[in-house]
């Protein structure tokens, strides 16, 4: 097991500057997933970790010792890339053992660990198969295996599910989850996909142009973003934004969304404003529907997108549409009367010009 430090890391390829002043802590045991976009820079930073890459400047540390100038074969951690790289030539049991042949591990300890491997992933009966005899799902557990078989202090991965279909993703998120509870491993696992970070991460690192833009718990991520990227960038559908007006004083404000009448809001919910130009970040779950007139102010559907659990459903508030997420079968269509508020508890605000998220402080 292993402590990775991040200090101060930049990267330029030529004059292109990939990764901006990055510093980050990975405790021993510690899962945690980089989302960005692709061209973020999260994969450079992986390889960086690796050895793969080296860096411009900064100084990596793998428990307790500087690595930034070390070979990736010294560095004792283990790299499961997207596309499987198995040799086709060689059998299952022989591809997970490659890593101890090149160490000169003696053939019993080779059989003993391979075994132990094998049995823990499930795939001691294709031990004698080679790679095209496999499916999707079976290659990249073998990729794993063989990344496994040298006992590691790390274990990074990139988008190691990435080419599988929507249902084998899904089976091996939770194979490599139970496999990171079991084994206790420091990982770093790289993905554009939000649903793989929000399922495996213990942290999750928000990467967007080489910056890191916000590292905390997915909850945290999720619910309190730092900014409008990664407001919009984490959660699907993606959260509303909307330019917003407050006016009024005293118990109550009116809350314009999109030179909307307004939303009765407690004055506590944006009195941090103070007037300053500010956007309103509001998830669908938290923008409610009704077909009964009520609070709020009545609307009609513009879109509805039909998902089987639940309904994304679209209405105008203002000049913006907001999204919704409703029962499934709330809405039929488009031109449906409806009422629409808002939960005051989970609205977020940002900055107009900066779009750093303008947060309460009681």
């Amino acid at each position: 097991m292993a402590r990775i430090e991040l200090n101060n890391i930049e990267k330029f390829f030529g004059s292109v500057q990939v990764l901006k002043n990055v510093s980050l802590t990975i405790e021993d045991g510690e899962f945690v997933v980089m989302l960005g976009q692709s061209g973020c820079g999260k994969t450079t930073m992986l390889r960086a970790i690796a050895g793969l890459e080296t860096v411009s400047s900064g100084t990596i540390t793998i428990d307790g010792r500087e690595v930034q100038d070390l070979k990736a074969a010294d560095r004792d951690i283990a790299f499961v890339f997207q596309s499987f790289s198995l040799y086709p030539h060689m059998t299952v049991e022989e591809n997970i053992a490659f890593p101890l042949r090149a160490v000169r591990s003696s053939k019993a300890d080779r059989v003993a660990e391979v075994k132990e491997v094998a049995k823990f992933l499930g795939i001691e009966r294709l031990l004698p198969r080679r790679p095209s005899a496999l499916s999707g799902g079976d290659m990249q557990r073998v990729a794993i295996g063989r990344a496994l078989v040298r006992r590691p202090q790390a274990l990074l991965m990139d988008e190691p599910i990435g080419a599988l279909d929507a249902k084998l993703r899904e089976q091996m998120r939770a194979e490599i989850k139970r496999l990171h509870i079991a084994r206790n491993s420091t990982s770093v696992y790289v993905t554009h996909d939000q649903v793989e970070a929000m399922s495996l991460a213990d942290r999750i690192v928000v990467m967007h142009d080489g910056v890191l833009q916000q590292v905390g718990a997915p909850n945290e991520v999720y619910l309190h973003p730092a900014n409008l990227f990664v407001a919009q960038f984490v959660g699907s559908p993606v959260m509303n934004i909307a330019d917003v007006a407050v006016e009024g004083s005293g118990t109550d404000a009116l809350l314009r969304v999109g030179r909307s009448e307004g939303f009765r809001v407690p004055t506590a919910t944006v009195s941090h404003l103070n007037g300053s130009p500010a956007k309103l970040g509001i998830r669908p779950e938290a923008v409610l529907l009704s077909r009964e007139p009520g609070e709020g102010f009545e609307t009609e559907t513009t879109n509805v997108e039909p998902l089987g659990s639940h309904d994304i459903v679209d209405v105008r508030v203002g000049d913006e549409t907001l999204r919704a997420r409703c029962d499934s079968g709330f809405a039929r269509g488009d031109g449906e009367k409806v009422w629409v508020t808002l939960d005051p508890a989970r609205a977020h605000f940002f900055d107009a010009q900066t779009g750093q998220s303008l947060r309460r402080t009681a």
